[in-house]
């Protein structure tokens, strides 16, 4: 007779983890290097780190996605050899990842049952909608479990991958950069709900974040992770911004955003759109701009919730989708974001997730910065274009601009699929700030970055705002607005809803517009 081990039995409370000496290596590459990290039952720990310093790494050990080349993991002070994610739910583990898991097309209570280990095969739904009843009302978040996931807005998702969580009994709670998709009254809302838990004590978490002001708010002791190893941490209100920036960076100085010279000149109105009415590619997605303009030496920034219209605005200036109505102008004329039109006026774009949307991933990192300019015959725009690439001039060029913007390659020569985020992000901007700029169009020009990349970026868009470029920069991430933009606009549900100029901008009310509070 075979004995089949009883699972282990998941406390009430909150339960604590340890990792001791862990250490991943993938071929020769060592991802994390001994890390031993405690984190206490009942506590709210932040882990810190730019990317590629071994966080998700981390995590994805101590939730048995990998199997650590050497060290191990306590749970509630005990050895667990976590071989997989359902060992990690058996002992009470749980993990709420950054892009949301649910199945769209089930309602919150269903989603909730078939995540179930032991979910039977035929559901008696009588039953199980009595015991979701009685579940949910110890809940800290109120959720409508008969709508379909597809109708909850992002803030309500987010907290349905929590309760989700919960009801499979996690009693240590590892979020992922969890409120990337929420406004700030969500995120607050969220992380306040589950901070009360943790001070209750039914529950600890770890949250990855990059926000100081969210760890600062709800985190009681942090950890900062640097190239797999663990470089420091302690409480959090003993440690500044500065203190863990220097953690994160090591011995690089760190870099605040340049200071914005010089007034927005009134009477040199760049980029005006006027009544564009646009839809996305499923025809589904209506947005209408009754009107918005950007002078010159002027950062104007959208904000919004993810899924609002930004992109399609982004695809209308970028010539990707044609507008329906309407008109968009640059300096005077009729613009639809033609090579042509860019040329003369002098129109940059820097889309999101610049390697697939401006770059030819297989072409050479030379290839991708001559993409402006590889048919010009000099500087004179009366020449007719050149038929022949000189490839010696684009060689020439393009390590002078691996120069200037510090792009880390092995070669010019080598794919720029084959550089950092970061690092194509900079040969983007190489490419698009070389040359004068009148307006410059952004969209998350930091979205995934490190934190060093993450100031250099930012010191260019204003760079070139100083140097009198209009700058409409659309972003999800409400501290970048707020840093860089001169006046925020606010876009809900395709549409402008609210403005204020940028050194009075008060938080609060650009999160009740973002929400649809209007």
């Amino acid at each position: 007779m075979v004995l089949i081990p009883a699972p282990p039995q998941i406390p009430d409370g909150a339960i604590g983890v340890e990792t001791i000496g862990m250490t991943k290596r993938f071929g020769a590459f060592t991802a994390l290097e001994d890390v031993s990290m405690t984190i206490a039952a009942g506590g709210f720990h932040a882990l810190l780190g730019e990317n590629g310093a071994g966080k998700s790494t981390l995590v994805k050990c101590v939730m048995g996605f990998y199997a650590p080349t050497s060290g191990h993991v306590l749970v509630g002070g005990r050895e667990a050899e976590i071989t997989n994610p359902k060992g990690a739910q058996a002992r009470g583990l749980g993990m709420v990842y950054q892009h949301f898991t649910l199945v769209p097309s089930l309602t919150g209570a269903e989603n909730l049952v078939i995540a179930r280990s032991d979910a039977p095969a035929v559901i008696n739904w009588a039953s199980e909608r009595a015991a979701l009843s009685d579940f949910m009302s110890g809940m800290p978040f109120k959720l409508n479990l008969d709508r379909p996931v597809a109708e909850l807005a992002a803030g309500e998702k987010q907290k349905l991958e929590i309760v989700k969580q919960l009801y499979l009994k996690a009693r240590f709670l590892i979020l992922d950069e969890p409120t990337s998709v929420l406004t700030p009254a969500e995120a607050e809302e969220v992380l306040g709900l589950l901070r009360a838990m943790t001070d209750r004590g039914d529950l600890t978490v770890l949250m990855i974040s990059h926000k100081f002001r969210e760890v600062e708010a709800f985190a009681r002791t942090l950890s900062v992770l640097r190239r797999g190893r663990l470089v420091g941490g302690g409480a959090v209100g003993e440690l500044s911004r500065d203190d863990m920036a220097s953690m994160m960076i090591g011995e690089r100085a760190i870099r605040t955003v340049a200071a914005r010279i010089g007034e927005p000149d009134p009477s040199n109105e760049i980029l005006r759109i006027e009544g564009v009415t646009a839809r996305d590619v499923s025809g589904l997605r209506e947005i209408a701009i009754e009107d918005l303009r950007v002078r010159a030496r002027e950062i104007v920034g959208i904000a919004g919730v993810s899924g609002n219209g930004q992109k399609e605005l982004a695809d209308v200036l970028g010539g990707q989708i044609r507008a329906t109505g309407g008109r968009v102008i640059v300096e005077g004329e009729v613009y639809s974001g033609k090579r042509a039109e860019s040329r003369a006026h002098r129109v940059r774009f820097i889309p999101e997730e610049p390697l697939r949307n401006a770059c030819a991933p297989r072409m050479s990192v030379a290839e991708n910065l001559a993409f402006r300019a590889f048919d010009r015959r000099g500087d004179d725009p009366d020449k007719p274009p050149t038929l022949w690439l000189n490839k010696g001039a684009m060689g020439r060029r393009a390590k002078d601009l691996i120069a200037r913007f510090k792009v880390k390659t092995a070669s010019s020569e080598a794919p720029i699929a084959t550089l950092s985020g970061g690092n194509v992000q900079r040969a983007v901007l190489a490419r698009e700030l070389t040359d004068p700029v009148d307006l410059l169009i952004v969209v998350n020009p930091c979205f995934g970055l490190d934190f060093a990349a993450v100031s250099e970026i930012r010191n260019r868009i204003v760079a070139a705002r100083n140097a009198g470029a209009a700058v409409l920069l659309i972003s999800e991430d409400l501290d970048e607005i707020l840093e860089l933009s001169d006046r925020i606009v606010v876009m809900s549900e395709g549409r402008l809803v609210y403005e204020t100029p940028g050194a009075s901008a008060e938080v609060g009310v650009i999160g009740q517009h973002m929400a649809g509070h209007h």
